[in-house]
């Protein structure tokens, strides 16, 4: 009994080892990271829009505040040397380039350049553009100059993998990211759902435009101008990570184009959102889907970076959760299945990147 019990506590010592080796291995190999705000020419609307470049570097991360954030990257800091895989990160509608900066932070301490941008007319200080087709056919323009800048800059060109780039997106942006891959919207699919929920407060617009009998040329207007500035999927794009995209303008011929991975993350009870008319909606549509979350009990605001004291007490509509939903939890599993995602379908095999 005693060499049994032995063997048993052996048993479970090796399999406990084995459960913890990518845990030892990953924190040794986490970097510090270090940041740097950057501005991208907008070709859509003219002038230049800021963002921010996060990238691993061997000076320790700190604590760094920026308005209502609190970064954990050091700016300025020296960046590693070598090629690395690069993700660009699009806001939700009304939201910042810094929104989703523990992610950015995240895939940066492992190897990844990850940039933001702040897309124009559709931000928390300027939302004068929702609605228009400098928004809705934009957004993912802006995303394409984002990677073209950064590809053409001399200080990042050489940090940069071109063979192994991402997109993740939030809300708006994850619907702008899916259009990266070459989805391609359809706006009159806009007057069913408005039929089905006619109380959603985005419906206004359209009733309003309905009632002048405006409606059906609006959404002409918006779907000639889908290659107003070029075409949207851009096809040094490899995967996207899409979280609670907008995505009701989508249906099957949308994605007939898309051929690279896909993984969509939703929350069970978005309000905002409807998992139904949406994630739901496009998950059974998309060849190529490599993945589909659920954070149960959550709504849309969860993807947000979890909240500062300062930015709970001035926004608390997107910073408190659920009873039984812990954003910190909740983030610890989104950056690490981003992680796992971007490492399998942009082909890395170590947090070194493509050195």
């Amino acid at each position: 009994m005693a060499i049994r019990s032995r063997c048993v506590l052996a048993g479970r010592m090796f399999i406990l080892a084995l459960l913890l080796l990518p845990v030892i291995v990953m924190g040794q190999s986490v970097t510090g990271v270090g940041f740097k705000a950057i501005t991208v020419n907008d070709p859509v609307n003219g002038g230049t829009t800021p963002g921010f470049v996060f990238y691993p570097s061997a000076q320790p991360s700190k604590v760094t505040p920026r308005g209502p954030y609190e970064l954990h990257a050091t700016p300025d800091a020296a960046p590693i040397a070598g090629a690395k895989p690069l993700v660009v990160i699009s806001h939700g509608h009304a939201g910042s380039n810094l929104g989703h900066h523990d992610l950015a932070v995240y895939l940066a301490s492992h190897g990844f350049v990850v940039a933001t941008v702040e897309h124009p007319k559709d931000n928390f200080h300027d939302a004068s553009g929702v609605g228009t087709a400098a928004v809705l056919d934009g957004r993912p323009i802006q995303i394409k100059a984002t990677i073209s800048a950064l590809l053409d800059d001399p200080q990042w060109k050489s940090l940069i993998d071109p063979r192994k780039i991402g997109v993740a997106g939030f809300s708006a942006g994850g619907y702008a990211a899916l259009m990266v891959s070459g989805a391609v919207p359809k706006f009159d699919l806009f007057v069913g759902y408005c039929q089905r929920h006619p109380k959603d407060p985005d419906c206004g617009m359209l009733q309003k435009l309905q009632a002048n009998g405006t409606a059906t040329a609006a959404l002409a207007e918006l779907q000639s101008s889908v290659d107003r500035w070029g075409k949207p999927a851009d096809p040094r794009v490899k995967a996207v990570f899409a979280m609670a995209p907008l995505s009701l303008v989508f249906d099957k011929a949308s994605f007939s184009h898309v051929d690279i991975p896909v993984f969509l993350y939703y929350g069970q009870d978005d309000q905002v959102l409807l998992p139904q008319e949406n994630i739901l909606h496009i998950a059974p549509l998309i060849k190529t889907l490599a993945g589909k979350e659920m954070i149960p009990k959550a709504g849309h605001y969860v993807f947000l970076a979890p909240c500062s004291p300062s930015l709970t007490k001035d926004a608390p509509e997107l910073c408190q959760d659920p009873p039984g939903v812990d954003r910190v939890v909740v983030h610890q599993a989104i950056n690490e299945r981003a992680l796992l995602f971007f490492r399998k379908t942009l082909g890395i095999t170590s947090d070194k990147g493509t050195r």
